[in-house]
């Protein structure tokens, strides 16, 4: 099965990484455990839910679904990794495409720090809805693929259905904040170049920002190592039901050869 990212700890995942990298968060060591945290995201209602998805019976096989077995579980495993790997590539592509294209800044227009920022705010934004637009499906497709599978992995594909309803919203709302945080580091690169040019004497010029070593530059460049980093926090979910998936078929198969 196809891999694209490597797995992460929570704490230790790219998008915090790099955003600590980036002197936009500082990384700290959980105080209290993952479970407990995420228990406060969930209220009495889900929690009701959560626990009739846990308690369901997943042993009776859908009538309809063709078991996942041998050569079948092997060939459904790759089409996944092959799905997964082709909307993480075009969903890259889209990213340098499109931060490829943001405009210059107009060289006698105010230097007014918002109004510069307002392009590079709408292109992450557009970039969050198409990543939210294209992975949906995935996910969609990768729970289905599991609902042929053993009984454990289809209560593991029925918990993330209800995971995915409790969490969603929260998650986006959480992400919506990165834009928020790169306009932190769009102001201070903006402030280290005209603390340069101070040091040297130099008058600026806008039509520089977005060459080679220019500060927009640079501040493009991370913007889009940002995103790619957000992609493959969005993708996790996926992933993670594919690798039980691929260890699920590794296991039957080992314990039908015995």
């Amino acid at each position: 099965m196809t891999r694209a990212l490597t797995r992460t700890h929570f704490h230790s995942s790219r998008l915090i990484c790099t955003l600590a990298d980036l002197s936009l968060l500082e990384t700290v060591a959980p105080g209290v455990a993952f479970a407990e945290k995420l228990g406060l995201w969930v209220s009495f209602t889900d929690a009701i839910n959560l626990s009739v998805v846990h308690s369901a019976s997943f042993t009776e096989h859908p009538s309809k679904a063709k078991p996942l077995v041998g050569v079948a579980g092997a060939a459904a495993g790759v089409a996944l990794g092959q799905a997964f790997a082709a909307v993480r590539a075009g969903l890259v592509r889209s990213i340098n495409r499109a931060g490829a294209e943001l405009p210059a800044p107009e060289v006698d227009a105010p230097t007014d720090l918002a109004t510069v920022y307002a392009p590079y705010l709408r292109y992450y934004l557009a970039q969050q809805r198409e990543i939210e637009l294209k992975l949906y499906p995935l996910r969609l497709q990768v729970r289905a693929v599991l609902a042929r599978a053993s009984a454990e992995i289809r209560k593991l594909a029925a918990l993330d259905a209800a995971m995915d309803q409790i969490l969603c919203e929260r998650e986006s709302k959480l992400l919506l904040k990165v834009p928020a945080l790169l306009e932190k580091r769009f102001r201070q690169l903006h402030a280290d170049h005209q603390q340069a040019l101070a040091a040297t004497q130099q008058a600026d010029n806008p039509a520089l920002w977005l060459q080679p070593g220019g500060w927009l530059a640079g501040f493009c460049q991370d913007m889009q190592t940002v995103l790619i980093a957000e992609l493959d926090l969005r993708l996790q979910p996926a992933l993670g039901l594919m690798e039980a998936l691929q260890q699920d078929l590794i296991l039957r198969k080992h314990n039908i050869n015995e």
